[in-house]
């Protein structure tokens, strides 16, 4: 530093510069206030490089010890200071509150201890921070007195005020700022609010305020308990969103929800004011993640809650568009971050803060913030869980049928699976398509019941039969092992309806056309059902006993011959015990809607049938649906 160079660092003139910059982007900064700051400013470097060249003031003379009278005329003064009718404030130089009297601990709503230890601008509405901050600055640097009008925090919203500061020097005490606030007089918007602080006190002495607000608090929690137990509609993404519009403009005037992802907090949600600019802004501030170090990144590391009834540190929330602190830009005056936690897991932070007209949070809102918080976690856990089990469950499901249906020279294969409507576990059914002995295999199946248990049994019974399906020349031998083999696999209760079909190349004759030779055997399961070129349709009856219910049991063969262009459609019950609006089954009607498809390729008769079922239940299956399909090509 040169010689005679000011203490004051140039990084706080730096700092106040910056400030006032950012408070002149904020929607109703007083323009004339900040530039009368910016050129208090100007004067201060003026000031300072004078004092530079000229070699530097000398520095202030130790204070000297203080008489008894000094003291007794002190404590005189402070007892004074205290009962003044003016809001009266005791600055260190840097501007933090020493001492505050009961005037100014009545205008601002704070008590005298709350606000000692904290800036004097934590109290002034953000537009009018930065230039407040400038004139203070100024009169540590000049002592000269300065005077700003400024809209002052207070428990019924802003009030236009005059704010006076003054140096001060105490015999031994280092120099202090006293600054005096009156209201601005003539100001119709502060006799507005005066009007309504009137009333709200009132409202006060007889308890009205804080009936209203509490009850407002249980309605907000009362609409997001409802919000998060509608199952139906829940996801993540949409009910965190849902929630911040709740939140936002009832008990706070913006919410921010950011979420963890992929290991750091990233912000999902961003809702504010219901105008046009407010949306702009949000959306703006939705592309903005919160810094390492801000406050929801702290709240979420910590797991503790965060209540700052006069933020009074722009940059709590990190920086917004632009560079602009994101707390100056959003206006905020008070902010509560709590964790989205459990109690075990921080999903999480969600954020509210206030602008000045609905005055500060308070301990309530701190309570209903962290109790919200507690239950969107708890939400979310629920969901995640669900998810992460559909997830598993759909994997599962998938292993249990074929990825893809082979391809087959003169052979059409389709399929569909629709899993019942009104269960998400993993289903019975399956089908398969695979190699056997001199040709091809048909399986489809339907195992009783649902969910883990039966996909055990669904697996074994599948694989097995393609397994058996090599060694054993006859479907009705398969059936017969692979009954065998669920008997000894224990699986309690658990049956299998199965329709399994070999098919063979019939070259005895071909003068007229192509023909297919197919074996069928049954243990309990429908179908399937022919669909003639002609369209003609021909429905065989299930047969035989289930698998898995009896050792003796012995699976019935039929024999069956298919020309070019018969489709072969397997089923399971789902599709013909499908029901409509007025208690109809599919089975009445599915005859007709087979005759239909008669000639179209395998893949439009499925899909067909597939639209025709859901149409007819309108959407609301009662089991799953599977279909096969086979159709008989030319024999090129």
């Amino acid at each position: 530093m040169a010689e005679g160079w000011p203490s004051e660092p140039l990084a706080d003139v730096a700092a106040r510069r910056d400030a006032l910059r950012h408070a002149a982007d904020i929607p109703g900064a007083d323009a004339s206030a900040l530039l009368d700051a910016a050129l208090t400013e100007l004067d201060g470097v003026l000031d300072t490089l004078a004092m530079a060249v000229a070699g530097g003031a000398g520095d202030a003379p130790a204070a000297e010890g203080l008489p008894e009278a000094v003291r007794a005329e002190r404590r005189l003064l402070h007892a004074t200071f205290q009962e003044a009718p003016v809001a009266l404030f005791l600055l260190e130089q840097d501007g933090v509150i020493r001492r505050a009297n009961n005037a100014a601990a009545e205008l601002t709503g704070a008590p005298a201890g709350y606000a000692t230890g904290k800036p004097l601008t934590a109290f002034v509405d953000m537009p009018s921070r930065a230039a407040v901050r400038t004139q203070l600055a100024a009169v540590t640097r000049t002592g000269k007195p300065k005077q700003a009008r400024c809209r002052l925090l207070t428990p019924g919203g802003t009030q236009d005020v005059t704010l006076e500061a003054a140096s001060i020097q105490l015999p031994g005490d280092p120099p202090l700022l006293a600054v005096a606030i009156t209201p601005a007089a003539g100001s119709p918007a502060a006799a507005g609010r005066a009007a309504d602080r009137g009333r709200s006190a009132q409202a006060d002495a007889g308890g009205g305020d804080a009936i209203v607000a509490m009850t407002r608090r249980m309605d907000m929690i009362t609409s997001i308990t409802g919000l998060l137990l509608d199952n139906s509609t829940f996801t993540e993404a949409v009910t965190l969103q849902r929630c911040a519009r709740l939140l936002a403009g009832d008990i706070a005037d913006w919410v921010l929800v950011d979420m963890e992802r992929g290991g750091r907090l990233r912000r999902q949600y961003a809702a504010g004011p219901r105008t046009t600019q407010s949306e702009e802004l949000a959306r703006a501030v939705r592309n903005v993640d919160p810094q390492p170090d801000s406050l929801p990144a702290q709240v979420h590391t910590a797991g503790r809650s965060v209540l700052l009834s006069h933020a009074d540190e722009p940059g709590a929330l990190g920086s917004g568009p632009g560079g602009t602190p994101l707390v100056m830009r959003l206006g905020a005056t008070s902010l509560i971050c709590v964790p989205i936690s459990d109690g075990l897991t921080s999903y999480g932070a969600l954020t509210l803060a206030r602008l000045p007209e609905k005055g500060p949070f308070e301990i309530a809102d701190l309570s209903l913030a962290e109790r919200l918080g507690e239950h969107l976690a708890i939400a979310i856990r629920v969901d995640r869980m669900f998810r992460d089990r559909a997830e598993a469950a759909e994997a599962l499901q998938a292993s249990l049928l074929p990825a893809r249906l082979p391809d087959v020279p003169g052979l059409e294969f389709a399929a569909a699976y629709i899993g019942a409507t009104q269960s998400q576990e993993i289903s019975g059914d399956f089908y398969d398509v695979f190699r056997c002995q001199d040709g091809w295999a048909i399986a489809i199946g339907d195992v009783c019941g649902k969910g883990q248990d039966a996909a055990a049994v669904t697996a074994a019974a599948r694989h097995s039969i393609r397994a058996l399906a090599t060694v054993r020349s006859a479907p009705s031998d398969v059936l017969a092992a692979a009954n065998d083999v669920l008997l000894a696999g224990d699986y309690g209760e658990r049956f299998v309806t199965v329709r399994l079909a070999y098919l063979r190349e019939d070259d005895r004759t071909r003068d007229d056309g192509r023909k297919l030779a197919v074996r069928l055997s049954g243990a309990g399961h429908p179908g399937p059902a022919v669909v003639r070129g002609d369209g003609r349709v021909e429905l065989l009856e299930g047969d035989g006993l289930p698998l898995g219910m009896f050792a003796d049991a012995r699976p019935n063969c039929a024999d069956l011959e298919l020309r070019e262009g018969d489709l072969l459609f397997f089923y399971t019950d789902g599709v013909t015990e499908a029901r409509s609006a007025d208690r109809e089954f599919f089975e009445d009607r599915f005859v007709d809607e087979l005759a239909a498809v008669a000639g179209r390729t395998a893949a439009e008769a499925v899909r067909a049938v597939q639209e025709l079922v859901t149409s007819f239940s309108n959407g609301e299956l009662r089991d799953d649906v599977t279909i096969l399909a086979m159709k008989v090509g030319s024999a090129s």
